[in-house]
């Protein structure tokens, strides 16, 4: 997708916009309207049927209430925070969220893309599953897949990959050490047309970075021409958040939220939100059970993403198997792989059946398949607060080196343990 969308890809575009149309509650005709598209061959009708799109109504019997404005947010959510003591141990929290974030998106990086099928498959060829030791064994890769993950499998690894599930984690730290606080929805665009590379963004970003240079500001920037605006783009950006925010959930998804909405809507702002709560939770309560129902109040109760949150702890709560438990999860939400919904359930589920073992977590996050890079960063980097970086095993800390390559333009390389240090700083600024 360049700047200026090509007639195929404005197609592209509207298809899927069809299809989040459809998700997000509106009377629509899928089919119908997919084949309106197919027939069309001019960009000036394409735009037509597209502004067609914007008018068609809710459908009546729709039973979610999802609002993307703060006002709306803040009137549907389901009750108070709890008042939480500042956690004590806040160095090792603070290290623990950074290194297992950096170590969970490692551990999905070389299997991006597999379904939960294929990795278990690979891994039962070779018997290795679940996994027995940290990281991808090279011989569950064929030859040709090899030199696609060389550096991100067992015995390769000296660094952790530049990742964009890293890059926006380090981005929002450099944000937080210029504004603090007080930064807004057009600060965060304005940064990453500054230190982000447009070609290493993805699409909500990618959309919202182009909406940026045609000279949209948010929230327009998050659905003009934007059918990924509830996909998982927003979610894997939560995290520094909560970091700057220990013990102060409602802090850290009222941060989270203006991040979120310079490029996403609904529960795509929601998914933020939550994990932002949720790591904030995490650095003072040690229950997973906990901290999930924490990070719930921070969210619309009617909406899709709450219905989703309580489900999974109904299966919890009746000790469902964690494997039957991910049956049922991508059974029922049957999303595009890449969607906050689907991939927010199976890092939920990773972080309650994992019960506080740094290890099973992040493994139960990838195992599931569908986003594994960044489910098992978000996963690593909650459970890596809860538990601090001296309950990580050394096995999953020691190959990275505390090296984290980065795309972020004059950053580069830089040392995990300085991005820690760097994030205590600018909480005690500010």
């Amino acid at each position: 997708m360049g700047f200026f969308p090509s007639l195929e890809e404005l197609k592209s575009l509207i298809k899927i916009e069809i299809i989040t149309k459809y998700e997000e509650g509106f009377d629509i005709d899928v089919n119908a309207y997919l084949r309106k598209v197919k027939k069309v061959s001019r960009g000036k009708d394409l735009l037509e049927l597209y502004h067609s799109l914007l008018e068609i109504p809710l459908r009546e019997d729709y039973p979610y209430i999802e609002p993307s404005d703060l006002d709306g947010i803040l009137k549907e959510r389901p009750g108070n925070f709890r008042s939480l003591e500042f956690p004590r141990d806040i160095e090792d929290k603070l290290l623990g969220g950074w290194l297992g974030r950096a170590c969970g998106c490692m551990l999905g990086k070389p299997v991006e893309g597999w379904s939960r099928e294929k990795i278990r498959e690979r891994l039962e060829e070779i018997g290795e599953y679940p996994l027995r030791e940290p990281y991808f064994p090279l011989e569950a890769f064929t030859e040709e897949e090899l030199k696609r993950v060389s550096g991100l499998v067992r015995g390769s690894i000296r660094e952790a990959a530049r990742d964009d599930d890293l890059d926006y984690t380090v981005l929002n730290l450099l944000l937080y050490e210029e504004k603090g606080d007080s930064f807004t929805s057009l600060d965060v665009g304005e940064k990453w047309l500054v230190s982000l590379p447009y070609g290493l963004t993805y699409t909500a970003e990618r959309v919202a970075y182009r909406n940026l240079v045609w000279g949209f500001k948010p929230p327009e920037t998050a659905v003009y021409l934007n059918p990924f605006r509830e996909w998982i783009g927003a979610q894997i950006r939560a995290d520094l958040w909560g970091y700057v925010s220990p013990g102060d959930p409602e802090k850290a998804s009222l941060l989270a939220y203006r991040d979120a909405s310079l490029s996403h809507i609904k529960n795509g702002i929601y998914g933020e939100m939550f994990f932002a709560a949720a790591i904030a939770a995490a650095f003072s309560l040690d229950s997973p059970e906990e901290i999930v129902l924490e990070a719930l109040k921070a969210i619309p109760r009617r909406s899709r993403f709450a219905e989703m949150v309580e489900w999974i702890l109904s299966l919890y709560r009746a000790n469902m198997s964690w494997e039957n438990a991910v049956s049922r999860i991508l059974e029922k939400y049957d999303y595009h792989p890449v969607h906050t919904i689907n991939n927010a359930a199976l890092v939920i589920a990773a972080f309650l059946w994992g019960e506080g073992d740094y290890s099973k977590t992040v493994v139960y996050a990838v195992l599931s398949g569908l986003d594994t890079d960044c489910n098992g960063a978000t996963a690593g980097s909650l459970v890596g607060v809860m538990i601090g970086v001296t309950g990580i095993p050394f096995e999953w800390i020691s190959p990275l080196n505390d090296v984290l390559n980065t795309a972020i333009s004059g950053l580069g390389r830089v040392r995990i343990s300085e991005l820690a240090n760097r994030t205590l700083k600018a909480m005690k600024l500010y």
